[in-house]
């Protein structure tokens, strides 16, 4: 278990930081590629380059968290937390008929499924389980 646990944990830090990368280096580019962007109003340059900063921050604390699983639950459970919050603030637009109700299936795959992973994950009996460290604060 702990072994799939670890490239999850890869494949989350490589598409955040491709992601985050993205956004920084071609925020014009992302915001019209990405599914479901321009539902959501014009876009700010300057805010898509401060997403796309918290995004590779993300990223980069993953892969430190693979490095010190043994420590690391309280870096990875803030990661869970930021990509929870992005999640429920999806739910939040759609419920309020902010995006239209297309946005269930759009954002599954980009937003909710891996929002859910890493918050499922960080809970302190899973990441024990998963990661096979004890889930201790600093």
């Amino acid at each position: 278990m702990q072994r799939v646990f670890v490239i999850f944990i890869k494949v989350m830090a490589v598409v955040s930081i491709a992601n985050g990368c993205w956004m920084i280096a071609h925020a014009w580019s992302w915001f019209a590629f990405i599914p479901g962007v321009t539902d959501t109003g014009e876009a700010n340059a300057h805010f898509i380059h401060d997403v796309g900063i918290a995004y590779v921050t993300c990223g980069i604390g993953l892969l430190w968290c693979l490095r010190h699983l043994d420590r690391a639950w309280p870096v990875f459970a803030g990661i869970a937390l930021f990509n929870g919050g992005h999640a429920i603030g999806h739910v939040v637009e759609i419920l309020a008929g902010q995006l239209p109700a297309s946005h269930w299936l759009i954002d599954l795959p980009l937003v909710f499924l891996p929002s859910l992973a890493l918050v499922l994950s960080a809970i302190p009996t899973n990441w024990q389980r998963l990661s096979g460290h004890p889930a201790r604060p600093v």
